[in-house]
């Protein structure tokens, strides 16, 4: 687990140069788990399957990361959702203060590249 990656989760967005994509929360887990992340960007909406049932969300994945204990050295929250940014973003401050992660890991609640989309 020595390869380091930068890990940019969205399920639209274009993948920005110097990232790895996750369009979903299991590949993204995937990566978590198999790779060091320097930076981790999050989105929160990823959709919705064939039934149209709404796909697990980035929140979803912040409280596997935080039951888990994963890291990245530094987070972003890029989604346009405030209410999921919001509850992505105090969900990590508190995992951080009660210890479930890592202290020194770096938390944002903007992005860290602009969000672009090429299929619009």
């Amino acid at each position: 687990m020595n390869q380091r990656i930068n890990l940019y989760l969205d399920d639209l967005r274009d993948c920005p140069e110097g990232f790895v994509i996750a369009r979903t929360v299991e590949a993204a887990i995937y990566y978590l788990e198999n790779y060091q992340i320097k930076i981790l960007s999050l989105d929160h909406d990823l959709g919705v399957d064939e039934q149209g049932n709404l796909l697990p969300t980035g929140y979803d994945l912040v409280k596997y990361i935080c039951e888990k204990g994963l890291r990245a050295e530094k987070i972003y929250i890029h989604t346009d959702n405030s209410v999921g940014r919001e509850n992505m973003y105090n969900t990590l401050l508190g995992a951080q203060r009660r210890g479930f992660i890592d202290n020194n890991i770096e938390i944002y609640s903007y992005p860290v590249v602009p969000n672009k989309y090429s299929k619009e």
